[in-house]
Parts: C-alpha cells; sequence; structure tokens
C-alpha cells in the first residue's frame, strides 16, 4: 500500500513545483509589462536597436566576411544579439530573485529553486514569443526550400542550450548573492567580458589564432555559431556544432545547480 501511495505524492509535489514556478513567471511578466504598450514585444526593441547599430558602424567593414552582403551581417549581428540579449536579461534578473524574495521564504515554506526558475521561465516565454518567430521567418524567406523548413524546425535546439547555460549561472549566481552583495557589481564585468569575447558584432575570423582558442572557452560562443549555422547557411544544420551546444548548456547547468545544493542549506541564515 505504501508503495502505491509513494509515486502519487511525488508526482504531485512535482506538479505543486511546476504550478508555483507558472505562478511566480506570470506574476514577474504581469510586473514587468504592466500598462506597457507592446507589452513582452519590448524585448525585440533592444536588439533591433543594436543590430540597427552595428550595422551602421561596422557593416562596411565586416560585410566581407559574409559574402560582401550588408544584410548578411545585418542578420549575422542579430542573431548574435538574440543570445546575449537574452542571456544578460534572465541571468541578471535570476542574481537578485533569491534575495528579493528573502522575507516572503522567511514566513512560507517554499522550494529555493523556484525564484531563479521563474525569472529563467519568464524570460523563456519572452524569447519564444519574440525572437523565436522572427528567427524562424527569416530562414525561412532567405532559403525558401524544403531544407529551409528543416533549419526552422532545428532553430529551437541552440536556443534550449542558451536556456541551460542561463538557468546553470542563474543558479549560480542567485546562490552567491546570498552571501557577496557586491556581487552585481562584479557580475556586470563578468558580461561585459562575455559579450567582447563572443562573435555577435565581429566575425569569428578576424581574431587572432593565438586567441581564438579563448573565445571557445565562452559557453555562450557554441550557441551563438550553431544559431548562425542554422539561419545564416543554408545548409543542413550542422550537428556537431548543435551537440557541443547543448554539451556546454547541459555542464554549466549541472556545475550551476551543484553549487547552488550545495550552498542552499545556509541561506536562511543571510536573508
Amino acid at each position: 500500500m505504501i508503495r502505491s501511495i509513494e509515486p502519487k505524492s511525488r508526482l504531485s509535489g512535482i506538479n505543486r513545483y511546476w504550478e508555483l514556478i507558472s505562478v511566480l513567471a506570470g506574476r514577474e511578466l504581469k510586473v514587468r509589462y504592466r500598462g506597457s504598450f507592446l507589452g513582452v514585444y519590448w524585448s525585440l526593441f533592444n536588439p533591433l536597436m543594436m543590430t540597427a547599430l552595428y550595422t551602421i558602424i561596422f557593416g562596411d567593414k565586416f560585410k566581407e566576411s559574409y559574402h560582401n552582403s550588408i544584410w548578411e551581417y545585418t542578420l549575422a549581428a542579430f542573431t548574435g544579439l538574440t543570445v546575449i540579449h537574452f542571456f544578460n536579461g534572465s541571468t541578471s534578473q535570476a542574481l537578485s530573485s533569491i534575495v528579493s524574495n528573502g522575507s516572503l521564504l522567511n514566513k512560507v515554506k517554499l522550494p529555493v529553486s523556484v525564484f531563479p526558475i521563474s525569472i529563467i521561465i519568464a524570460n523563456t516565454f519572452q524569447l519564444i514569443v519574440g525572437m523565436l518567430p522572427v528567427l524562424v521567418v527569416l530562414t525561412l524567406i532567405r532559403f525558401p526550400h524544403l531544407a529551409s523548413l528543416v533549419n526552422a524546425i532545428a532553430i529551437p535546439l541552440p536556443l534550449i542550450s542558451l536556456i541551460l547555460i542561463s538557468t546553470g549561472i542563474g543558479f549560480l549566481i542567485s546562490s552567491l548573492y546570498v552571501f557577496f552583495r557586491d556581487l552585481p557589481f562584479l557580475y556586470e564585468l563578468v558580461q561585459f567580458v562575455l559579450m567582447m569575447s563572443s562573435p555577435i558584432f565581429y566575425p569569428a575570423e578576424i581574431v587572432p589564432a593565438s586567441i581564438r582558442p579563448f573565445l571557445a572557452i565562452n559557453p555562450l560562443y557554441p550557441a551563438i555559431e550553431s544559431l548562425r549555422q542554422i539561419v545564416l547557411s543554408g545548409q543542413s544544420p550542422d550537428l556537431f556544432l548543435i551537440l557541443r551546444s547543448l554539451l556546454s548548456g547541459i555542464i554549466i547547468l549541472a556545475i550551476g545547480w551543484t553549487c547552488f545544493n550545495w550552498l542552499r542549506p545556509k541561506f536562511m541564515d543571510l536573508l
């Protein structure tokens, strides 16, 4: 009899966990866009403006690496900015998610992990509603044949790796912020380094060969390269790039979750 009850109890706990996450993610989106005219579509504004700026400043200089086409460079910059914008936004918001809900955690017994996860889920919803349709349409328009449909279907794969990376980093920095309240200042520097070491507004080919191996350390690099290959190349999705980006996401998620669980027993003493 006990054995028959335990799976139901476990399943009920999982359902409650995800219900709590959905409520928190919904609350986050409502608060973020309350009274906003465009709502979640404001998430498109920053990447589009930055893409236009990079194209104006660097388009003529770097278009040679993109078949001497300004349009190709624009799309390359947009795909890179899609990745970095999601990563920066979701992880920056996840950083303070535990500390900002400290008073609630002291009153109600809740699983602490729901707070950074709900932030990532809210930003993932923005990504799905805003960026993903644009990337799919661009892929289908650029290559109007059957292969483009395969590429359009494959677009979520590097985005899944991006979500895994962001979740892992979110777990890590949100737990560290409980102990180190100066972390936001340091994390701004980390974000700048990650952005500059990601081939967003410049092609990776211009980086000196001696420095290029350091780009591979950047966890966002495989996701950017995989997404660009799918959207821009017109060729079948590169399975090696996809697997590399997914492996990067799984490793970062495992590291972040391990550190989060290691530090979690000490949270309540500091919140």
